[in-house]
């Protein structure tokens, strides 16, 4: 799942070397902190959150499937 929010930032950003993903494991989620260069900050967000929203929901419906609950951060 890491992997996945890597390349879909990747995909998303200019500067595809600063993308940074930090799995956190609890007991009941997984959440992933998103960090990525300050200039690509709005495009990871999306206008109104879209972007962002669309990679959560990602992340809700392969957890589903694996019985999971992943979450995303998008840290500045």
């Amino acid at each position: 799942m890491k992997d996945l929010v890597v390349d879909i930032a990747k995909a998303l950003v200019d500067s595809p070397d600063e993308v940074d993903v930090k799995e956190v494991a609890g007991e009941q989620v997984t959440v992933f902190e998103l960090r990525v260069a300050p200039t690509d900050l709005g495009k990871v967000i999306g206008r109104q959150g879209r972007t962002a929203r669309s990679i959560r929901t990602l992340l809700g419906a392969a957890g589903m499937k694996l019985n999971l609950r992943f979450t995303l951060e998008i840290l500045e």
